[in-house]
């Protein structure tokens, strides 16, 4: 029943095993210090890449009063594991990197440490827009993982 489940939340996205449909949407997860200049490049490019359209979704903030929470952490990274249609998750370098990147990656979603919003978004629109028509969220993970990507 939870595998019907699954297969059919992929499908609905466009995102599942069977390949990406065009005009599809994928997702972009993204760090609160690094939404500014994500949602400028996306706005910059009409949200799509290549034939899909491509939305972020900013996070929470993972510090409160100067602390990192690692409640919040780990609920932003658990929130692109669950979402089939996640592609990448972007946050800036810091401590809270070690605490969500082995859950995203586990899912096999790419992680994107980078300094600059605007410049890591570039990066994953380029994958995407680049990843042929099977698994998207491999095509892309594996485009971010080369030393050229």
């Amino acid at each position: 029943m939870l595998l019907a489940l699954a297969a059919l939340a992929a499908a609905a996205s466009g995102c599942g095993d069977d390949g990406v449909s065009s005009g599809a949407t994928v997702r972009v997860y993204v760090g609160a210090p690094l939404c500014a200049g994500t949602r400028h490049e996306l706005a910059r490019r009409q949200g799509r890449a290549g034939d899909l359209r491509v939305s972020a979704l900013c996070l929470a903030v993972a510090r409160r009063g100067g602390r990192l929470s690692l409640a919040t952490i780990g609920a932003n990274a658990r929130r692109a594991t669950e979402d089939s249609a996640a592609v990448a998750y972007l946050e800036a370098p810091g401590p809270a990197n070690r605490f969500a990147r082995p859950i995203v990656e586990e899912a096999g979603i790419a992680y994107v440490k980078a300094s600059s919003g605007t410049i890591a978004m570039q990066r994953v629109l380029h994958a995407i827009a680049e990843a042929g028509s099977s698994s998207i969220r491999d095509e892309v993970r594996e485009a971010l993982e080369s030393p050229s990507g």
